[in-house]
């Protein structure tokens, strides 16, 4: 009896031994993986933070009231095609427009929105859109607007005031439009 419980004692230490062995080769695998997981997760957690600072801000500038809009587009400050510098013209007009802004003296925000004419790629009028916005807010940021109180978007051709199947709608279409919010 006591001999056939040592063999049965030698076979459970022997086999323990064996699933101790597969058991860590197991382990290894998932911890892997778990590893590859957690970085997975810490990029898609900096990802959501950047997306939650963007909508937030984007939401300090819904909640603000309407004061008033400035549009760029009348015939000293139209857009040519396929461009976003900005003329002398509305170099002078955005001037104004900032020494207003500061002279008023008041803790305004400014959100900045580009459109362009339906002629071309949609993702390209985007884009085109995006950096006329953005060369008015540049242009303001020098001239002593904060930048933290100036938020741009793209409508690319999206709303378009006029019609675009002539030249002088075109024309209006490519704007920039200053909203001015309290």
């Amino acid at each position: 009896m006591m001999m056939v419980s040592a063999l049965v004692a030698g076979g459970l230490s022997v086999s323990g031994c064996a699933t101790k062995g597969y058991v860590n080769d197991q382990v290894g695998v998932v911890n892997t993986r778990v590893d590859g997981t957690e970085t997975k997760l810490a990029e898609v957690d900096r990802t959501s933070q950047e997306a939650l600072k963007r909508a937030t801000d984007a939401g300090k500038l819904a909640e603000g009231k309407f004061l008033y809009s400035v549009v760029l587009s009348d015939d000293s400050v139209k857009f040519p095609l396929n461009r976003y510098e900005l003329s002398p013209e509305a170099e002078q007009r955005l001037a104004d427009f900032a020494s207003k802004l500061k002279g008023d003296n008041k803790n305004v925000y400014l959100e900045i929105q580009g459109f362009t004419d339906a002629t071309g790629d949609p993702k390209y009028n985007e884009s085109l859109a995006g950096e006329r916005a953005e060369t008015v807010r540049k242009f303001l940021s020098k001239q002593g607007v904060p930048l933290n109180r100036m938020a741009t978007i793209s409508y690319g051709e999206d709303d378009p005031v006029a019609p675009n199947d002539n030249p002088d709608g075109r024309a209006q279409n490519r704007r920039v439009v200053i909203q001015v919010l309290a």
